[in-house]
């Protein structure tokens, strides 16, 4: 055991998890030389060679594949009951922060909480994954990721979760299309060709499938998971409309792109909230990056009172 130390299982995590010894050293904040270094020794320790290329990608050997659950549980433990008795701080902590968040969300929160990392742990960056819901709880309870953020209407129960603000829809089109005024009456809604945000999964639904309980018919066009393509399409389609965020729309609004319409309904809020393990409620850098996150986004407005002119 003395030829094993604790540097070199981060480096065999990493390497089961990013198949890749580049993307490894980038997630461990190290070369690429001292990741390989790493490797090297892995291999004598195990007198196997753990992973080998196929095209361009790192495939792990059998004995590597056997090894990953024993590999993910030690290393968890080792976060979960001893990293975490550490105080964090953040002006000279050396960290990657990893955050399950949609496109959307990335486009909406990341400049402002960039902004405020870059200035208060300036050592620290940030990395983000978007996945389908049902694999946020084993990402965030295996420490592979810190928090997610969202709207995910179904995460688990188990996971705590921190309102962050309301948001509400608004219905978006080309800046240039002036054929509606301030508000789209129902039958011009329900006949206008749509372009539908969908929520990957297992099942995907519209993101605004309030629409469809509401027994609202739509003339959809395109179903797309990708929140950013909708200003281009709407750029290429200036008849179309979509329905998004207001977060989002406000952004889209800023840049020129889009021009904002109330929908033909009154439409429920949602909850924009953010959510961590049980098992990392009470790690020193989790607990700062979730009072970070809830200050820099605490005076969000919740209600929303109509369409920017």
């Amino acid at each position: 055991m003395e030829e094993l130390d604790l540097n070199l299982l981060r480096v065999l995590e990493a390497l089961l998890s990013e198949r890749s010894v580049t993307r490894a050293a980038r997630s461990l904040g190290m070369t690429q030389s001292a990741a390989s270094h790493a490797l090297n020794r892995l291999r004598e320790f195990f007198d196997d060679p753990l992973f080998v290329k196929a095209g361009h990608a790192m495939v792990p050997t059998p004995k590597a594949e056997s090894m990953q659950p024993a590999v993910f549980d030690v290393m968890a433990t080792v976060r979960q009951r001893i990293h975490t008795q550490a105080v964090f701080q953040p002006q000279t902590a050396m960290r990657e922060f990893v955050l399950c968040i949609t496109d959307m969300g990335e486009l909406v929160f990341m400049p402002t909480l960039l902004q405020r990392l870059r200035r208060e742990a300036p050592q620290c960056s940030l990395r983000t994954l978007q996945v389908p819901a049902e694999q946020i709880e084993g990402l965030l309870g295996s420490g592979a990721a810190d928090l997610a953020i969202g709207s995910y209407r179904t995460a688990p129960e188990g996971l705590y979760k921190q309102r962050l603000f309301m948001h509400s829809f608004i219905t978006i089109t080309h800046a240039g299309n002036t054929r509606w005024g301030r508000r789209m009456q129902l039958a011009q809604f329900e006949r206008t060709p749509q372009i539908v945000v969908t929520l990957t999964g297992r099942d995907p639904v519209a993101y605004d499938k309030v629409f469809e309980d509401k027994g609202v018919l739509r003339t959809v066009v395109l179903r797309t998971p990708h929140f950013l393509m909708v200003p281009l399409l709407l750029e290429q389609n200036p008849d179309l409309i979509a329905t998004v965020p207001l977060e989002l729309g406000n952004v889209f609004a800023r840049l020129g792109t889009v021009r904002m319409l109330e929908p033909p309904l009154e439409l429920p809020t949602f909850a924009i909230n953010q959510y961590w393990h049980p098992l990392f409620h009470h790690e020193p850098a989790v607990v700062w990056l979730r009072e970070l996150i809830k200050q820099s986004f605490e005076t969000y407005p919740d209600i929303y009172t109509g369409p920017r002119a």
